[in-house]
């Protein structure tokens, strides 16, 4: 990689790193582009080369989240135990989320510093990956657990693992009740307790 490719992404980290700050001190509205360059100590004509527009640095974020997130499944899931490994994932998803300070002001931004009004793009995109972690995780339990008590199906359960993960992280990102980084393994393995019971 050359300097001058190596130089430009340093920019575009910066600029995202700065917008982070930004959103989330200000909320995504209310914030300009000329704040998010000045936090990044760039140029508002720098900001403008790598991204279109604030939106386009906004599904920026939430497109690298979203890898980012995907990886600490993936990268955890063994085929010996599979089930196993997917609770591991699970619990070290929500433990680098509550270490994790700069993946904790970008999962704030999504869920509560964002008025999505104007977004119905990205609402669109959420909505998309969002059935497909549904259909992932479908075919997971399908494969994986053989038997249910007759209530569960593997749609039913990838729903409710979606749902169960995205409830802990907006009460714990809204309301700050408890500490996740002590609290993701019991709350995780609680339901997966309720899985192995049925099989």
């Amino acid at each position: 990689m050359s300097k001058k490719i190596e130089q430009s992404d340093e920019t575009k980290n910066k600029i995202l790193d700065a917008a982070i700050e930004v959103f989330y001190n200000k909320g995504v509205t209310k914030a300009t582009l000329e704040e998010i360059a000045t936090q990044a100590n760039v140029t508002r004509g720098a900001v403008y080369w790598h991204f279109k527009n604030k939106k386009d640095i906004f599904k920026t974020l939430h497109e690298d989240l979203y890898k980012t997130m995907i990886q600490i499944v993936l990268e955890n899931m063994d085929n010996n135990n599979p089930l196993e490994s997917l609770e591991k994932s699970c619990i070290n998803c929500l433990i680098s989320l509550a270490e994790n300070n700069k993946k904790k002001k970008t999962l704030t931004i999504f869920f509560c510093k964002c008025d999505y009004s104007e977004m119905e793009d990205i609402l669109k995109i959420q909505r998309e990956k969002k059935a497909k972690n549904i259909e992932y995780f479908t075919q997971f339990f399908q494969t994986n657990i053989h038997k249910t008590n007759g209530s569960e199906s593997p749609h039913s359960l990838a729903i409710s693992l979606l749902c169960y993960l995205s409830g802990i992280v907006n009460e714990y990102l809204r309301n700050n009740l408890f500490d996740l980084s002590i609290q993701a393994e019991p709350l995780i393995k609680q339901f997966f307790q309720s899985i192995n019971k049925n099989r």
